[in-house]
């Protein structure tokens, strides 16, 4: 048998012969001769060396060899058609625009470069990058991807559980210097820091001790903000401490321009989320921006997901 003999459209006009039990018919629907339809199934029957049809002036009928070959056809052109629909979508993905919203200090400092990577990679991509930390409604806005800190109770939306982004306290060293540096829970009491005034619950810091003892302090805040970068500035500036996510403050940390202050007590982590709108999470090029933005984000320092082991303990400056 020659396997270059055994091509697909061999193997269509065989399956179409099984299904429709007459030439004429299956020349017919293919829109070639009949002698075609007869030299394909010839061919194939050589090349298999089994005949797949018994056939009389008025029936085509499969043999049991040909009945046991239809069911293997149709496992290979259903593979083969799963294939060509994927490459379509693929080919579909790389056009068209997609609308994603950021919470404003994440995305400017890190998911920003993940859209230039993505656009790099899929140049014929569109994309409308918007950064708000307000809640938005996906659709009324018109929002493909929203990437969202903190608990969400939308249920509309399709959510996709990033990670946890980790939180550390931070001061600058002009600031420890003026102030003194903290040794417990408790020496926060009478200092006077940035608050992010759009965090529930910000007016009290909660920290846990090595041993799992919990601590609340009151947060007596010198100055409110309601963006991460302007209390990134605020520390930097000497304003005050503070609790900064992570991958907010990492290369202040690592030039020593703000130091972790009580690194064995842990703030708690806040849920980082990807809402995606329902009747857009099925187009290709949507599905291929969220997996590559979730991918991206994994990788950010300060986030873990669910289920990974603990952020590792800040380094002290």
């Amino acid at each position: 048998m020659e396997q270059s003999d055994i091509t697909l459209d061999r193997i269509r006009t065989f399956v179409r012969i099984a299904e429709r039990r007459s030439l004429t018919a299956v020349a017919r629907d293919f829109g070639i001769g009949q002698s075609t339809v007869t030299r394909h199934l010839h061919e194939l029957e050589n090349a298999l060396g089994v005949p797949l049809f018994t056939r009389t002036t008025r029936r085509v009928t499969l043999t049991d060899e040909g009945a046991r070959y239809y069911a293997h056809c149709l496992r290979i052109l259903g593979l083969v058609e799963q294939a060509s629909q994927e490459m379509r979508e693929t080919r579909q993905a790389v056009s068209g625009t997609v609308r994603i919203s950021c919470t404003g200090a994440l995305g400017t400092l890190h998911v920003g470069r993940l859209v230039h990577a993505f656009q790099d990679r899929y140049p014929a991509i569109r994309i409308e990058f918007g950064l708000t930390d307000e809640r938005i409604d996906l659709v009324r806005e018109g929002v493909d991807i929203a990437i969202r800190l903190g608990p969400l109770n939308d249920s509309s939306m399709k959510l996709r559980l990033l990670g946890e982004s980790h939180r550390v306290l931070v001061a600058s060293p002009a600031w420890l210097k003026t102030n003194g540096r903290p040794r417990h829970p408790q020496d926060l009491a009478g200092l006077e820091g940035v608050r992010m005034s759009r965090v529930q619950g910000s007016e009290r810091l909660h920290l846990q001790a090595p041993d799992g003892t919990h601590h609340t302090v009151a947060f007596r805040e010198r100055l409110t903000v309601d963006h991460g970068l302007a209390a990134r500035e605020a520390f930097l500036a000497g304003r005050g401490f503070g609790p900064a996510h992570r991958w907010l403050v990492e290369d202040c940390l690592t030039d020593g321009r703000l130091e972790v202050i009580l690194p064995d007590y842990a703030l708690a982590a806040s849920p980082l989320s990807m809402l995606i709108a329902p009747e857009r999470s099925g187009i290709a090029r949507i599905r291929l921006c969220a997996d590559f933005l979730a991918s991206g984000i994994a990788s950010i320092s300060g986030i873990t997901r669910q289920g990974t082991a603990r952020a590792p303990k800040p380094r002290v400056s």
